[in-house]
């Protein structure tokens, strides 16, 4: 049974992105980074909703070539590049010029039962980095098997926040860590799902 490990940074007053969709306040430091190749060096398929794998797309392919990048951004370049990837989209087309290497593409409506029958495969982890909308709806559905918050030192007070609604689920923390030089705390939870209540029984009338 594989995972799907889903890891995503935000502020301190968790909001994954700013006014206006910025990111730019987050603390996307070498630990960060750092993490980012640890999980994808753990798993073999790497899950990206439209938006993230097209900005993806347009930044991490010739990084590995690229001299002035940090080692750990070349590395993750190479990883990307090879790793399987899996994109949920309605609207894209893989005969449009330039596709990622390895890339393929699931409808919204088939994405649950794929993404199911892939975790009962033998394999390594199916990795989430980012896609806050899509993973919340794997979250609500019962997918995703774990949960990683890199947790910034800022508090942004408007934006987007990294949680959609109140899913059915409960966490169990599994692991804490934080970096030499960084300010960014990790913290990691195991998902569960919440069990439904049984209903009270009422006593017979006299």
């Amino acid at each position: 049974m594989r995972k799907l490990i889903v890891s995503n940074i935000m502020s301190l007053d968790s909001y994954c992105a700013g006014p206006g969709k910025d990111t730019s306040f987050l603390p996307m430091d070498g630990a960060f980074d750092a993490y980012n190749a640890e999980r994808l060096r753990a798993a073999d398929t790497f899950l990206l909703g439209r938006k993230t794998y097209d900005m993806f797309r347009g930044f991490w392919p010739s990084v590995a070539e690229n001299a002035s990048a940090s080692s750990t951004n070349r590395e993750i370049s190479r990883l990307m590049n090879a790793i399987d990837k899996l994109v949920i989209s309605n609207s894209m087309d893989l005969a449009q010029p330039e596709p990622w290497l390895n890339t393929r593409v699931i409808r919204r409506a088939d994405a649950h039962k794929q993404l199911a029958k892939l975790k009962r495969q033998t394999g390594k982890d199916i990795f989430v980095g980012g896609s806050h909308i899509m993973w919340n709806d794997l979250l609500a559905n019962g997918l995703v098997d774990e949960l990683h918050l890199m947790v910034g030192p800022v508090v942004v007070g408007a934006g987007t926040s990294i949680f959609k609604g109140q899913p059915d689920v409960s966490f169990r923390l599994i692991d804490m860590r934080k970096w030499d030089g960084s300010e960014n705390a990790l913290i990691r939870y195991e998902v569960r799902r919440q069990k439904a209540s049984r209903p009270t029984r009422k006593g017979k009338s006299k």
